[in-house]
């Protein structure tokens, strides 16, 4: 019970891999306050979560988290419903348009960036205060290969999620000596809504590479979304005390021994994202 009567906010938790979020947290003990822009879905997720665990740990708040005032909104509510506020687990994310820039909807395309970016950056500055004061905290956002690799005919999702990797790294450094640790993560490649959206755009969209992708990754299963939010528990958790500021893989990366290796992560710029120059790729330029 890792987080046992700790407090923990979960964005974007009414489907998918904010669900399963938000029910590793609950298996750990935590109080959770889910959120999402549906409130039907969200109030049946409530429910589901509440037959699962037998008590009432699980609260809800419908909101829109690229709105300031509803941030700032879902931050107050949840530090006076949650005992011993931990901290959040930025989920709430788009996909946004897909296809060659010059032919998506620039509305659409900033209106990902407002969700993917400004609502993960709003509910960061809504709680930063709360977890300051208590010298004590954890942010958790969520970014993904969008940041790592480029993904073209899908702009907005991966300038948006680089973004959110270099505000992670920023803040990391700014409330390092309050004790708030800031971390990004990358789930993986999950079969959710976000993959049925690419298939259901089609090669002419996103490309007949990505589409192909994507059709392999339906039929293969994916990565488990349980992988992801066992990832996020460890980063909430004590044992992921002072690693902040880095972007670690769900799949690929031995996070569970990292608590091990604390003083090196500490020293290096290892799980960061960095500039590339020719003589890190043995070139004498």
């Amino acid at each position: 019970m890792r987080l046992a009567g700790k407090g923990v906010i979960v964005t974007g938790a009414s489907v998918g891999l904010g669900k399963a979020i938000a029910r590793a947290c609950l298996q750990e003990g935590a109080h959770v306050c889910i959120c999402a822009r549906d409130s039907d879905t969200l109030e049946e997720t409530r429910e589901e979560l509440l037959n699962e665990i037998g008590e009432p740990r699980v609260f809800v708040m419908q909101i829109d988290v690229s709105d300031p005032a509803a941030a700032n909104a879902l931050v107050e509510f949840a530090s006076h419903e949650l005992p011993d506020l931990l901290g959040i687990v930025n989920n709430a994310g788009v996909q946004g348009p897909k296809d060659l820039l010059e032919d998506v909807d620039a509305t659409e395309w900033l209106r990902t960036i407002e969700i993917n970016l400004i609502g993960t950056m709003l509910c960061c500055r809504a709680i930063l205060p709360y977890l300051r004061r208590a010298s004590y905290g954890k942010i958790v956002n969520l970014s993904g290969g969008g940041a790592t690799a480029p993904r073209p005919r899908m702009s907005a999702y991966a300038a948006s999620k680089a973004a959110v990797v270099r505000l992670t790294e920023t803040l990391a450094e700014e409330y390092a000596e309050y004790n708030i640790d800031v971390n990004a993560i990358a789930p993986g490649a999950l079969n959710t809504r976000m993959l049925d959206e690419v298939l259901l755009a089609g090669p002419e969209k996103v490309g007949e590479g990505a589409y192909a992708q994507s059709l392999k990754q339906k039929q293969q299963g994916g990565a488990p979304l349980s992988r992801a939010a066992e990832l996020c528990v460890f980063l909430l958790s004590h044992s992921s005390d002072r690693i902040t500021g880095k972007l670690l893989s769900a799949v690929w990366d031995p996070w569970e021994t990292l608590d091990a290796r604390r003083a090196e992560l500490q020293k290096s710029d290892v799980y960061t994202l960095r500039r590339v120059t020719p003589a890190d790729r043995g070139l004498n330029w």
